[in-house]
């Protein structure tokens, strides 16, 4: 994983981009860059395969082309044979060779052939040309920004905010051309609001079960492919529990992070399963008096996330990738996007089996600004790099062509995911229902008690360049009966919560965050120990 930024066009500008490559310093361990005329390229790289020789900017060994890339390709070691039965001599073991020489065999057609997470940008040296390319859930992020003279492209938003142009992201799955001129034309070679059409629904129980776990091992297995500690954020929920359940079995060298208010049912539970599993488990005491604004404004520096909801779940999430950093784990899976694939939110349930599908399909197709985005930037914003098994593609279309009545069943949500990991996950974790750890334990409230600054906050950073902060989706959506063409329009025309709406959310945030005082206050006080003297 890394931080990529590249500077193109004639007045492309040194001290600029080295100003972008520095904010990205916190993506990785070596900054690594190559300068040419009207060319700047480099990266902030986190060693994690071939730590030593997989150097970018990566040149191809006919010096026509430059490669900056950030992320991993999975089935690298597959793609190598191929190339190597084409001719293909190989001077690393990275998987960032593999993937310049994919390209340089396949052309565009390369990224059909890829499995992983990654966003990267080939030049073309002799003309300036650029070839973009975004993995297709939008897992690794890619921004563009363009002043006369000059295209500029980042890892991340903060890092193109300096040049007071608009920003715009490389949307997922998609790629395509920067012309010398600075024009972008994109285009998806995979199209998420299509993914499984016309494919046969798996209506069978058991079939159903037999792939999901097949897919879901198969995910995780890739992901655990390297020879450092794993780690694996574990809420004690059953996304994050099967996740540590496989990790542990296929790459017994990891360790399990848990963030929660010590006494919480979700610390309990995932202490008992890493003591079960016997896996090293580090918990993050976190308590609602220790979030702070200062808490709050550095989550948002990190993230630059645009709805408050996920900048709420940001402020929790920080605290895990610090711990990883400082235990010295690079390499991190979770269980995101589990929720969103197997209806794991009670909107599924509401809008029933008709609405479902585009309502599945349209949350997976914002994951890469909501929870996707948190997870890359709280992540490498402390130089780990966070890996989401769920959201292989292939786990994605599989999701797709399973009916409702099989992730919503019997009261449960994610039931077939249950049913497919039955016999190896402990009945404590099968049958406990979703508690969202920050709503669950009073983490969320207390955020909620700035969440009239999280606009001004995010402006403050120049974020606004890309978008504004706007309304919560689940909101809009509860509000607009569940209809999702309503929501996204309600969405567009009033993006963002009124003074009234802000200032009914803070009385209730500091009624609930009250009371704790309140109750100390009023209740009955421990007796008086008597002295004997």
């Amino acid at each position: 994983m890394c931080g990529i930024a590249l500077s193109i066009g004639p007045e492309a500008d040194p001290a600029t981009f080295r100003r972008m490559l520095a904010v990205l310093a916190s993506r990785g361990e070596v900054t690594e860059t190559r300068s040419e005329r009207g060319l700047l390229a480099g990266t902030r790289r986190l060693r994690v395969l071939d730590r030593d020789r997989a150097v970018q900017p990566w040149t191809s060994a006919d010096e026509r082309w430059v490669l900056c890339f950030n992320g991993e390709i999975f089935n690298h070691r597959e793609l190598r044979a191929q190339l190597g039965r084409l001719g293909q001599v190989f001077r690393t073991d990275s998987d960032t060779e593999v993937l310049l020489a994919a390209f340089q065999h396949w052309g565009d057609e390369a990224v059909n052939r890829l499995r992983g997470e990654y966003a990267f940008a080939v030049v073309e040296r002799a003309t300036g040309r650029t070839y973009l390319a975004r993995d297709p859930l939008g897992v690794k992020p890619l921004y563009w920004s363009r002043r006369p003279g000059c295209l500029h492209l980042a890892s991340e938003v903060k890092a193109l905010v300096g040049h007071g142009a608009p920003i715009n992201e490389v949307p997922p799955g998609h790629h395509g051309w920067a012309e010398p001129d600075g024009h972008l034309r994109l285009r998806p070679y995979v199209d998420l609001l299509t993914l499984g059409e016309g494919l046969p629904i798996i209506d069978d129980p058991d079939e159903a079960a037999l792939l999901v776990r097949a897919a879901l091992s198969d995910a995780i297995r890739m992901r655990v492919d390297t020879d450092l500690t794993v780690g694996v954020v574990l809420s004690g929920g059953l996304d994050s529990s099967l996740t540590l359940r496989q990790v542990r079995d296929l790459h017994p060298d990891c360790v399990a992070v848990t963030v929660g208010v010590p006494d919480s049912p979700d610390v309990a539970y995932a202490r008992r399963l890493a003591a079960d599993l016997d896996v090293p488990h580090v918990v993050i005491e976190l308590r609602p008096r220790d979030i702070r604004l200062a808490d709050v404004r550095e989550a948002i520096r990190i993230s630059e996330l645009t709805e408050y909801g996920d900048i709420i779940n940001a402020v929790v999430s920080v605290p895990i990738f610090r711990r990883l950093r400082d235990l010295g784990v690079k390499v991190v899976l979770t269980g995101d996007g589990s929720d969103e694939l197997f209806g794991g939110y009670p909107m599924y349930r509401e809008v029933g089996p008709a609405a479902s599908r585009r309502l599945f399909l349209h949350r997976i197709r914002n994951l890469c600004r909501t929870e996707l985005q948190r997870v890359d930037r709280a992540a490498m914003g402390h130089g780990v790099e966070a890996r989401v098994p769920f959201l292989d593609l292939s786990v994605v279309e599989l999701a797709m062509r399973l009916p409702l009545e099989l992730k919503l069943r019997d009261g449960q949500e994610k039931w077939i995911v249950r049913r497919a990991f039955a016999d190896v996950l402990p009945d404590y974790i099968l049958r406990r229902p979703k508690h969202p750890m920050s709503y669950s334990t009073g983490l969320h409230e207390r955020v909620r008690l700035y969440k009239p600054l999280f606009a001004r906050l995010h402006r403050s950073f120049g974020y606004d360049l890309l978008e504004p902060v706007r309304r919560d989706f689940d909101t809009l959506l509860t509000r607009c009966g569940n209809d999702l063409d309503r929501a996204i329009a309600d969405g567009q025309t009033r993006p963002d919560y009124t003074v009234l709406e802000h200032a009914r959310d803070l009385v209730g945030a500091a009624k609930w965050n009250a009371a704790p005082m309140v109750r100390r206050l009023v209740g009955p006080r421990p007796p008086r120990r008597s002295t004997v003297g």
